[in-house]
């Protein structure tokens, strides 16, 4: 099969958190940015989930069964041990940080004396010949390239440095022995470029900073840039530290049985997932399913490997909360769902559920709530007991955020035979895509480029990268 990763997307159902992305305002465009189309295709599927299950009190769960015990064998949830170690910001961290915010406000250099120097970002047309004649792939118009970024062949950038605008070079290359097109491996060419403009980052002097940022000076706004890495790094720990908690309890637990009723509602509820992005791309669900390099038999065998791998989610999350006398009606799941309406920038608990569904919102305060439990009853390597009360949500109120960086995905993980990143928000805008047909089949471009972006030149110009 060409593609599987349209899985983690069409699972996205299966818990709001699976749908997270990594900060609050990709959580809130998830939630408020969606299209049109999009947003009708949600609200169906909304509409479409099973009704919620109820305990014999009258209590929500996630399972069909009054218990667990015959289905599932939960693995140890009490006393794991767990490193909660954060990263050290260094000071060459902030400093690259700046560089990298300096260059994102680079200014366009018009003076007519002045010319290239390294981390000027230039617009270019090239065009590279081999003994004389153009070879596919080694002209492009209107290309962008850091100087000195290192992601073109050896020499390009180099020969660039010291041109003028209007200035047109020929700048003779080797193209690197172990280059990935066999027939440019080892070659020499020539390339000629003309500098059509460039761009040169700032220097961060105190009038820079008074001018451009909230702070009066070069320092201040460097410990700025450290404090926001050091909270990065902490949100970065807090997500490991629940993922790893979540995924070895999930990775232990042992499966005896699977309820039908549950197995049967999460099939229909993939094949629901896929028949809608179908119908977004205007497409039949075979047509769909065949885009993505899929056969129809293997797609069945997918839903059948996300039905069990949902359906195992629900059974230790279940499991643990009877375990453990919780419920997704008390004060703790309460507050839970207050910071996902939060988190996601829904503004209320009704357009939470409009969007992602009652069913996949509860699953994510169970989560949620679980990995709270088992964090709190863990012991740390390292780290110390606020970072690890912070991770278990008695902080700074993360936990929604941390469980949006993809520990749902789990599911996913298993649904596919392998780790899945968890990049629910960027994959529902894959999913649209997919569904117009836009990656139907398509090889993926092997390498990686700054102006992947820039139109005709990325399509024209791939030979001139490592």
């Amino acid at each position: 099969m060409k593609r599987k990763g349209y899985i983690a997307v069409l699972a996205m159902c299966m818990a709001l958190a699976a749908a997270g992305c990594g900060d609050e305002d990709k959580a809130k465009e998830s939630s408020t940015g969606t299209t049109e189309t999009q947003q009708e295709v949600e609200n169906q599927e909304a509409e479409s989930q099973e009704p919620e299950e109820k305990d014999p009190e009258g209590g929500t769960r996630l399972v069909s069964v009054d218990s667990v015990e015959k289905y599932i064998t939960i693995g140890e949830y009490k006393g794991m041990v767990l490193d909660n170690t954060v990263e050290e910001v260094t000071d060459e961290d902030v400093e690259n940080q700046v560089l990298q915010n300096l260059k994102e406000k680079a200014e366009e250099v018009t003076a007519k004396s002045a010319s290239v120097e390294t981390g000027d970002t230039v617009t270019i047309n090239f065009v590279g010949t081999k003994d004389g004649v153009a070879f596919e792939g080694g002209t492009a118009n209107n290309y962008d390239v850091t100087i000195g970024d290192g992601k073109m062949i050896p020499g390009f950038e180099d020969g660039i440095i010291g041109m003028k605008i209007g200035e047109t070079k020929e700048v003779p290359v080797t193209f690197p022995e172990n280059y990935q097109k066999a027939e440019m491996a080892g070659v020499e060419a020539v390339f000629q470029i003309t500098l059509q403009n460039f761009r040169r980052p700032p220097e961060l002097t105190d009038e820079w900073a008074a001018a451009n940022t909230d702070f009066g000076t070069a320092e201040e706004y460097r410990a700025s840039v450290r404090s926001q890495l050091e909270t990065s790094a902490q949100a970065q720990a807090e997500s490991s530290l629940r993922t790893t908690a979540w995924t070895t309890v999930y990775t232990n637990s042992e499966v005896m049985e699977y309820p039908q009723e549950d197995i049967d509602n999460a099939v229909a509820e993939f094949k629901r997932q896929a028949q809608s992005y179908a119908q977004q791309g205007n497409m039949e669900l075979e047509d769909f399913v065949e885009s993505q390099g899929v056969s129809m038999e293997d797609f069945e065998e997918q839903c059948l490997q996300y039905a069990q791998a949902k359906v195992k989610q629900d059974l230790i999350i279940q499991g643990i909360m009877d375990a453990e006398g919780m419920t997704l009606e008390d004060e703790e799941s309460l507050a839970i769902q207050d910071q996902l309406v939060q988190q996601y920038g829904a503004g209320d608990l009704a357009t939470l559920i409009d969007t992602y569904g009652q069913e996949a919102v509860d699953e994510s305060i169970g989560l949620v709530r679980v990995e709270n439990f088992i964090i709190a009853n863990a012991s740390f390597e390292q780290g110390d007991a606020e970072q690890a009360a912070d991770a278990a949500g008695e902080g700074d109120g993360t936990q929604a955020d941390a469980a949006a960086e993809g520990d749902a995905v789990q599911t996913d993980a298993a649904a596919e035979g392998e780790t899945v990143p968890a990049e629910g928000g960027d994959a529902q805008t894959d999913v649209g895509e997919a569904a117009q047909g836009d990656n139907a089949g398509e090889g993926e471009t092997p390498q990686a480029d700054p102006a992947a972006e820039s139109g005709d030149a990325q399509a024209d110009s791939t030979d001139t990268q490592q």
